[in-house]
């Protein structure tokens, strides 16, 4: 057994192994390239509304200043969709529609980050910032609520990129 974990190691498997996700019944919204083992479509994650709201999720009734007053974000936790995806390394290229990218720390996605889905019980169209808005927990963590993190909140996301 030992000898098949630090083969799987060598390899940059984990000892769960690599598994296909289930193929999107639905309009796809969101792509995981790069560092994946969990696939769907050729080597790329990819990821329909329902398949989203399967994951683990989160409510963030939050001030941005992008929004008037206090609104409630609602999605998968960014930390929920990685795992889905298998994904592993160091930095994520979080990319819009508009393909306006920034990069963000893997570690953000430990966090409570979300990707979310809703704006106030509505589904986010692009026009509000949608299909996904990464979402910061400025609710549990004053001390994000800044220029660093402001600047990694992409609205419109339609790629993640993750780099070892």
């Amino acid at each position: 057994m030992k000898r098949i974990f630090v083969a799987l190691l060598a390899t940059g498997m984990s000892a769960a192994g690599a598994r296909a996700l289930d193929a999107p019944t639905g309009p796809i919204i969101l792509t995981i390239t790069g560092s994946v083992s969990n696939t769907n479509i050729g080597d790329v994650a990819a990821f329909d509304a329902a398949m989203l709201e399967k994951l683990q999720s989160r409510k963030a009734i939050v001030e941005t200043p992008w929004t008037t007053g206090q609104v409630t974000f609602e999605g998968p936790l960014l930390s929920a969709v990685l795992e889905e995806a298998g994904a592993s390394g160091t930095t994520l290229t979080v990319r819009a529609l508009n393909n306006y990218s920034s990069e963000v720390p893997m570690f953000d996605a430990e966090i409570a980050t979300i990707l979310a889905t809703h704006l106030d019980g509505q589904r986010m169209s692009v026009r509000e910032k949608g299909p996904l808005m990464l979402v910061y927990p400025f609710d549990l963590d004053p001390g994000l609520y800044n220029e660093k993190y402001f600047s990694r909140s992409v609205w419109q996301i339609k790629e993640i990129e993750v780099a070892k």
